[in-house]
């Protein structure tokens, strides 16, 4: 059965990398904006006329008139939608004046959930996954969309795949799917779906949370409460007109629940420790449609394990978190050739080994391939880069910096910035993308640790990896707090990355961030870290042996028929 359902589109005037382009050209990047609107239409395979209504967001609105002509020009009479300019206070990077949000009407196929005659009858009865909501399954158009994860090197291939838009919806798909004997997979953006794609989903219902979104601030309480499936760049934006902002990760597009559940490493983290202890409260839907508020005072072990514990409870329908008062920070990167990789290498370990906690920062070699989309500084280059935040004033933070400036970086543009600048400083790949890694915790970076390292993904040697990362840990990080990952053990994180666009090199990227791991295995902590394992690993190694029983109750207790599955699972599987 077709039925219509509006979805909102926002475009920016960001190229591909997400860098702003057109600066201070409001109509130039109100052009590029609408070119990024028709793309994501095409993407989508709707027309213009598609489009129901479309805001120009625009920082000044005295030329409110010329803005909305500009707009008119693309659509013909026929196609027009009802265009409106909203005045706003500020958009999300300096320089952007406008940006554009359009309700647009797609089409989309629900249908009653069919059982093969094998399957057991007594279920044919329960209430259909089209009654719930809306849900794709295998030969339905869009069900390839829906069921696709961030990381576009994954396939995962579900029994159906259910998009709610609604908490009251989660609730009447879970209902549904659970009756039908089918097991859940809660998923927001599928950054890491790696470990949930390698096993059978034959009999899985992929849940998709990426339309449940939405941020409130209580600037007061410094508190947002935020909606299952939103991004961390919304929750920013939302904090900013605050003085406020998150312990969010390096990139904007990853939702914030399977980032706090996994623990969450932020660039502020030295100081405020891991994001999961900055959580609240959790709202989620048990696998009875039950939907149960968990805090430390309700349900205080449920509240335990899901700091940290993964997407093994429920599916998670809303977040409240703490909120850092940071208006603006001392940001940014330094950046050498990688011939230069000895020498900043070592600088970094000797700097990172006597640093206050108000540092963080990550060291990493990135190879970039000779594309025009790319930056010069970038496009052909190998580089050495080091990044992060120091949350002390203008000068202490010169001070603090001084030695590696002293290593007279090419491109050095740590300054003070808005805090929602932080998100662009790490360079992630701005929106889907096919990759491999693997990752380890180090227990100590000593030379000989350096020099293996070097050994593999230093100048001179040919390896498909886009980067290997080092980030520093420590300080609160190390500090134990009430959830069930309550500290990272370890020095440093080591992360890779590969480009896999083709299964040939996914293949190629798997052996040469496998081969960086092992270089460094006899420094390496015996423990792992759920947010950087996007891959299928023993989920035990995670945690201490306490915790990791401890887990396995919670789960057993909240979930005793092992509705829901994880890409790390605990407990019942």
């Amino acid at each position: 059965m077709l039925s219509d359902v509006t979805i909102t589109i926002d475009t920016a005037p960001i190229d591909e990398h997400g860098y702003l382009v057109h600066a201070e050209d409001a109509t130039a990047q109100l052009c590029l904006a609408l070119v990024r609107l028709e793309t994501e239409l095409h993407a989508r395979g709707l027309p213009r006329s598609a489009v129901g209504e479309l805001r120009v967001l625009a920082v000044d609105g005295a030329h409110a008139a010329e803005l909305v002509d500009v707009v008119a020009e693309r659509f013909d009479d026929t196609t027009a939608p009802a265009i409106s300019c909203v005045e706003v206070e500020r958009l999300a990077l300096d320089g952007m004046l406008v940006a554009v949000s359009a309700d647009v009407t797609a089409r989309t196929r629900t249908t009653h959930w069919k059982k093969d005659s094998d399957m057991n009858p007594s279920l044919i009865e329960t209430p259909t996954l089209r009654d719930a909501g809306t849900v794709f399954l295998p030969d339905d158009p869009g069900y390839d969309d829906a069921r696709t994860p961030w990381n576009l090197a994954v396939t995962q291939r579900p029994a159906a795949v259910a998009v709610p838009r609604s908490i009251e919806e989660v609730a009447r798909v879970v209902t549904a799917a659970a009756g039908l004997g089918l097991r859940i997979a809660p998923q927001s953006t599928g950054h890491g779906a790696a470990a949930l794609g390698a096993r059978s989903l034959d009999d899985v219902l992929l849940l998709r949370l990426h339309e449940l979104t939405g941020v409130t601030v209580d600037p007061e309480r410094r508190i947002a409460r935020v909606l299952g499936g939103t991004l961390w760049r919304d929750v920013v934006a939302a904090a900013a007109p605050h003085g406020l902002t998150a312990l969010h990760g390096s990139a904007g597009d990853v939702a914030v629940a399977g980032y706090v559940l996994g623990g969450g490493l932020s660039f502020y983290g030295r100081r405020h420790g891991l994001a999961a202890s900055h959580l609240r409260a959790v709202e989620l839907v048990t696998a009875d449609g039950t939907l149960v508020r968990a805090t430390a005072d309700e349900h205080p072990d449920l509240f335990w394990a899901l700091r940290g514990g993964g997407g093994n409870f429920g599916a998670v329908v809303a977040l409240e978190i703490e909120l850092l008062p940071y208006p603006d920070v001392f940001a940014g990167m330094l950046l050498w050739d990688l011939a230069r990789a000895d020498e900043v290498t070592r600088a970094w370990r000797t700097w990172t080994a006597d640093l206050p906690d108000s540092v963080t920062t990550s060291l990493r070699f990135m190879r970039f391939p000779p594309i025009p989309e790319l930056p010069p500084f970038l496009s052909g280059r190998n580089l050495v880069v080091i990044d992060g935040a120091v949350l002390e004033d203008d000068p202490r933070a010169a001070e603090l910096l001084a030695p590696l400036r002293a290593l007279d970086p090419e491109m050095d543009t740590f300054a003070r910035i808005p805090a929602e600048g932080m998100l662009a400083v790490h360079m992630d790949p701005p929106g889907p993308t096919p990759a491999v890694g693997h990752h380890a915790l180090m227990a100590e970076l000593p030379d000989a640790a350096i020099d293996a390292l070097l050994a593999v993904v230093g100048p001179g040697v040919q390896i498909p990896l886009m980067f290997a990362e080092l980030r520093h840990l420590g300080g609160a990080l190390a500090v134990p707090h009430d959830g069930a990952l309550d500290r990272l053990d370890g020095a440093y994180a080591l992360f890779t990355v590969a480009p896999a666009p083709t299964p040939e090199m996914a293949e190629a990227g798997t052996a040469a961030a496998d081969a960086v791991v092992a270089a460094l295995g006899p420094w390496a902590s015996p423990r792992t870290f759920l947010n950087f394992a996007d891959r299928t690993i023993d989920v035990a190694t995670a945690f201490d042996a306490e915790s990791w029983a401890r887990l396995g109750q919670v789960r057993r207790s909240i979930d005793p028929s092992g509705v829901w599955t994880a890409a790390h699972p605990v407990g019942t599987a």
